[in-house]
């Protein structure tokens, strides 16, 4: 259910799906669960990218392109060095700060950055390359931040998001079979995944929440603390 649930969320808006890491990364070791989230990840980005791909700003891609190469083989470097352990209580911070901000936000309206496009191109391709790498999730967090200053429309967004996702997953996923990652579990893992991908971009496609933009955001905040804490709690 959380699968669908978040890869329903991915379907309609281009990102939502690393809702469920937190979540998965409580009975499941990171060091099996980043790489099997890649494959899925992988497919789900190329369904995705087939459906939007005339909506693509190619040059903003080409933008973050150079940095998110640098940033994923840092973050590589920060998985092979950590433990399971290490990685999901690391993840729990990420998540758990993402959802304060995130609820604060619904609040108090935060200062968007008041970067250029040159500045906040490498600084979100950098950190979205690492963070994505190192925890197999949480890239689309800086993607959307830099997106948001262009002021794309939804359509663009989405297919953008959807397209610098899918570069990402292709680099991160040959830096995890280089290094050895790809074992039997993790391929398991992907197998009974993939099912449950589709049925929620299948679903995220056709439906449209009621929830006003607000109500939707404060849910997920609550959600991401909520899973974010108990990772923590878990790991610890």
């Amino acid at each position: 259910m959380v699968l669908v649930a978040c890869y329903a969320l991915r379907g309609s808006t281009g990102f939502g799906a690393a809702a469920a890491m937190p979540l998965l990364g409580i009975v499941i070791p990171m060091k099996v669960l980043a790489p099997a989230w890649t494959l899925v990840g992988l497919v789900a980005s190329v369904t995705l990218f087939g459906q939007d791909r005339h909506h693509v700003a190619w040059r903003e891609m080409a933008k973050l392109a150079p940095a998110c190469l640098v940033g994923v083989l840092a973050g590589l470097y920060v998985f092979t060095v950590l433990d399971s352990a290490a990685l999901a209580r690391g993840l729990g911070i990420l998540v758990l700060l993402y959802g304060l901000h995130s609820l604060w936000s619904t609040l108090r309206p935060l200062p968007r950055w008041n970067l250029s496009a040159r500045v906040a191109a490498p600084i979100a391709g950098l950190f979205g390359g690492i963070i994505g790498t190192a925890f197999g999730t949480m890239a689309s967090v800086f993607f959307a931040m830099y997106f948001d200053t262009l002021r794309k429309g939804k359509e663009q967004f989405r297919a953008t998001m959807n397209a610098i996702l899918l570069a990402l997953v292709v680099l991160r996923g040959a830096g995890y079979w280089a290094v050895g990652e790809y074992s039997a579990d993790v391929l398991i893992l992907a197998g009974v995944a993939l099912p449950l991908m589709f049925a929620g971009i299948f679903i995220g496609s056709r439906i449209h929440t009621g929830l006003s933009e607000i109500a939707f955001r404060r849910l997920v905040g609550g959600a991401l603390i909520a899973s974010g804490a108990a990772l923590l709690v878990r790991s610890g």
